[in-house]
């Protein structure tokens, strides 16, 4: 019974892609445009959020940007310590609303930002805060596709959403640990299991946790290195081979109850 509901599921969903596939032309022209309204939309709440951060000088306004490596990210740093304490809300709506943001529209980044919240908050609160802000980012990077990216996927990435929804079926009775896995180790990228999830059936609640929990052990590591952030140059200075055994350890754990279940039911069978 249970492969005939996945080769109905896989049925419907080749349909479903092949349906879309013929009228994406105009879906297409219609979803950028909405997803344009929305990006400036949040463009305009990320204006407010700034325009609430105390006055800085030219100087420091110069470092208030996005980071693009580490020297950027030491700037950016060196400006937010400064204020964290006397304006503490400011500063943690600013770091998370931006991170949310970057996280939504996949625009690189994050990475240095997870690297940042290791110096500037006690490491409870940056994981916390890291796990938070990538949950719902990719969340809302996964209600965008919902809504205005399904052409998208359809034009550029059939195939291979045709091939991660089969591993999705094979995996659908433990979702989470698979989403877990999948976010530790780098197998796909983030920004494709944002965007596809939508359209395979990836429910938003199992998304959601999978992703809060899955980004926690690569998180643990950046924000360690956060905590010597000066001593950095490049981002991959901050991933040591001890950090890579751990990942590797963490993402085997994360799998393992899916093989002794499997081994249950095959020995109850």
């Amino acid at each position: 019974s249970s492969r005939k509901r996945i080769n109905n599921r896989q049925i419907t969903q080749f349909i479903f892609f092949t349906e879309v596939h013929h009228t994406e032309g105009g879906s297409a022209r219609m979803s950028l445009l909405i997803l344009l309204s929305i990006f400036t939309c949040s463009a305009s709440v990320m204006y407010l959020v700034y325009r609430n951060f105390p006055e800085l000088n030219d100087d420091e306004m110069e470092k208030i940007k996005i980071p693009k490596d580490m020297d950027d990210a030491k700037a950016l740093g060196t400006v937010l310590s400064k204020y964290k304490d006397t304006y503490y809300t400011q500063v943690l709506m600013a770091y998370f609303t931006t991170y949310v943001f970057l996280q939504t529209f996949a625009i690189p980044g994050s990475i240095f930002l997870s690297i940042l919240s290791g110096y500037l908050y006690p490491f409870p609160l940056a994981l916390f805060l890291v796990c938070l802000c990538s949950g719902l980012g990719a969340s809302f990077c996964y209600m965008l596709s919902y809504l205005v990216g399904r052409p998208v996927v359809y034009r550029y990435l059939t195939e291979r959403a045709q091939k991660w929804s089969q591993q999705v079926d094979k995996h659908r009775d433990h979702l989470i640990n698979y989403i877990i896995f999948l976010r530790i180790t780098p197998f796909l990228p983030n920004w494709f299991i944002n965007i596809t999830s939508p359209v395979i059936n990836v429910p938003l609640g199992v998304f959601f946790l999978g992703t809060f929990l899955g980004v926690a052990p690569p998180s643990f590591v950046a924000i360690n290195a956060g905590t010597t952030l000066y001593k950095l140059t490049t981002a991959g200075e901050a991933v040591s081979w001890n950090s890579l055994a751990v990942l590797g350890v963490l993402a085997v754990l994360s799998i393992l109850p899916v093989c002794f279940q499997k081994k249950l039911q095959q020995k109850l069978e």
